[in-house]
């Protein structure tokens, strides 16, 4: 049996449906995303299977006994409340139900009580709070009103999951977290048996969670088992699909029309039969939900600057005793796209800063090239005038916008947007997040700008137009700085990455960062390559609370190390500088290719650099696999 069976559903805003007479059903183990525009009423659909609202015509029925747990985008707590009592209300009844144990009233039923507790895991629940709140970086002692809007988040996720439902509902739970707990709740989310249903827009998170994508598309669920990438397939097909019997629909009315529009002597000997169908076309017509339209997406590079963006010696950057920076080095070129990765807090943003010269090191030197014009995308879309109207918003005091070589009316702007021109008088305030995140991408879209600094864009866009984004910025001349934890969007835009690796608790160096080529999983890559040869830390996974301590074991003892032959003795020596050389060789290679000059003038020494690129890579392998096991003899 179903654990959920949502039949006939229907749901409407004002004049567009949301819900359209739709169906959905979820099984005991699934784990369904939830997918669509921005708008399309997922929102709504959550809450519904969460029971906190109703359709406003059909059924939801309910395994019995089935309980749910809802995070919503925007939680609200308990004024006062600390973080550990806030995350400890998702095991409320199993600490109530052990407090009753422990007070001992002869009137209760032991033997029940204890059942109880032990099928709510009553006897752990501190263990489960602790380390729920270390998993998502969380101080208990410290008030939910203090916090941040993403921290506070994390305090409903760590609450919800406590809690382990039947059925958990997320709406975009990967919002403010950085990546390693995006990571660590991906594989939370894969170990626990129940069953989920998430609203989100990260397709990385998305294809490492989901069983089944299910997408709400103008009112209707339409279901798709399987991957992110083997629903774009399979939706590709059904669009095109949808667009021939559409146009042959718009031909046999055209057709029609035109019947009917003839002479005296057509309308004489017309059938009744025939017009009743034409009728039945037009209104067929009438009721059509077309695909909502593509944000259009256009910016100016603006005046070409320098080469050097920003040039970086040794830089440090210290407040008090907290060192953010420590002795980074690097230099940022005309064109570059730099993702930074790093948990919440480490300095990202004020590295941003020091490289564009809004604040000046403790330590080292900074360089910032000439020319530059920078626009930011705001995280916390601090800029936002929420009482203003979106045409002030997007270009105050002027009905006319200038982009590139083009000059558009504010209205016909913000359609680009997918804002349609009734609106354009609407207060910011009536947005959804998506629609407040399109505001400000079309409002910095309509500066001329050659760096553009990007904090968090990823958040609340729909997929669709998360990737016309990618497309817009790998096209794009300028220098671009990028601050995501969506991994998908990282490695589809950024050239090069800036991570942070200084964490003390996992060997590494207070305030180190490092710089490498490619996006998220060629710095994973890298990273891990790096660790094997010895040449950084290796980061352990985060670690649930330590269990009580066990008996102890018998020590084993270690078997003699063999010694190593003269020979291998001299391997062992020079595998360090066979390493460095090939690293070097291949980043030669990779130079050459990412220029531009080896395809104009030399394209048949394409193919043969490519080669030696990937069989460079299994030398590497094979000498760090080398070193290791000669290193441990």
């Amino acid at each position: 049996m179903a654990l959920l069976t949502l039949s006939n559903a229907h749901l409407a805003f004002g004049h567009v449906p949301l819900l359209d007479g739709t169906a959905l059903s979820l099984e005991a183990g699934e784990r369904i995303a939830l997918i669509g525009r921005n708008g399309a009423g997922k929102s709504s659909l959550l809450k519904i299977l969460a029971g906190l609202d109703k359709p406003d015509e059909g059924t939801l029925q309910l395994q019995t006994g089935l309980r749910r747990v809802y995070v919503a985008q925007e939680p609200l707590f308990e004024a006062g409340i600390s973080v550990f009592d806030a995350v400890s209300v998702g095991v409320g009844e199993a600490r109530a139900l052990r407090e009753q144990f422990e007070r001992h009233d002869p009137a209760d039923d032991l033997d029940a009580l204890m059942t109880r507790i032990e099928a709510l895991g009553g006897w752990t629940w501190e263990q489960r709070v602790d380390e729920a709140l270390q998993r998502l970086h969380l101080d208990g002692s410290l008030r939910v009103d203090a916090l941040s809007g993403g921290t506070k988040k994390r305090v409903a996720l760590a609450q919800a999951l406590v809690a382990a439902p039947d059925l958990l509902l997320l709406d975009e739970p990967t919002n403010h977290l950085d990546i390693d707990a995006i990571e660590w709740l991906q594989t939370l989310l894969n170990e626990r048996a129940g069953a989920l249903v998430l609203v989100s827009h990260d397709r990385a998170f998305i294809d490492a969670v989901s069983t089944r994508i299910v997408e709400l598309d103008r009112g209707i669920l339409r279901s798709y088992p399987g991957s992110f990438a083997a629903f774009e397939k399979t939706k590709a097909r059904e669009l095109e699909d949808e667009a021939l019997e559409r146009a042959r629909a718009d031909k046999l009315l055209a057709q029609e029309e035109v019947w009917v529009r003839k002479g005296v002597e057509a309308r004489r000997t017309r059938s009744v039969g025939r017009v009743q169908r034409l009728l039945k076309l037009r209104e067929q017509r009438a009721q059509r939900r077309e695909q909502l339209g593509r944000v259009k997406l256009e910016l100016d590079a603006g005046l070409p600057p320098g080469k050097i963006v920003a040039e970086l010696k040794n830089v440090g950057m210290q407040y008090g005793e907290r060192v953010l920076i420590d002795d980074f080095s690097g230099t940022i070129l005309r064109g570059d796209k730099v993702g930074l990765i790093g948990p919440n807090g480490v300095g990202k943003t004020t590295l941003l800063k020091l490289i564009l010269g809004e604040l000046q090191p403790t330590r080292g030197s900074v360089r910032q090239g000439t020319k530059l014009q920078v626009a930011y995308f705001d995280q916390m879309r601090a800029g936002l005038d929420l009482d203003a109207t979106l045409a002030d918003t997007i270009s105050p005091g002027s009905e006319w916008i200038e982009t590139g070589s083009s000059r558009k009316h504010v209205m016909s702007y913000l359609t680009d947007f997918l804002f349609s021109p009734e609106r354009a008088n609407s207060p910011v305030r009536t947005l959804s997040g998506g629609e407040r995140n399109r505001v400000l991408l079309a409002r910095l879209f309509a500066l001329p700008a050659n760096v553009l600094v990007l904090d968090e864009p990823t958040n609340d866009l729909d997929i669709d137009t998360l990737e016309l984004l990618e497309e817009l910025l790998q096209q794009y001349a300028g220098t671009v700085f990028l601050v995501s934890h969506d991994r998908r969007f990282l490695d589809n835009v950024v050239t090069s990455t800036i991570a942070w690796e200084g964490d003390p608790a996992y060997g590494g160096r207070t305030g180190f960062w490092r710089e490498y080529e490619g996006g998220y999983e060629d710095w994973k890559q890298q990273r891990a390559r790096g660790r094997v040869a010895g040449l950084q830390p290796a980061a352990a996974p985060l670690a649930a609370p330590a269990p009580k301590p066990a008996a102890a074991a018998p020590v084993r003892s270690e078997p003699a190390k063999t010694k190593l032959s003269y020979k291998e003795q001299r391997e062992l020596d020079g595998l360090p500088a066979r390493i460095e050389a090939l690293e070097a060789e291949q980043a030669a290679i990779a130079a050459t290719l990412a220029g531009t000059e080896v395809y104009t003038k030399e394209p048949q020494r394409v193919p043969v650099l490519q080669a030696r690129h990937e069989a460079i890579e299994t030398e590497l392998l094979q000498a760090l696999e080398r070193w290791e096991t000669l290193g441990a003899r």
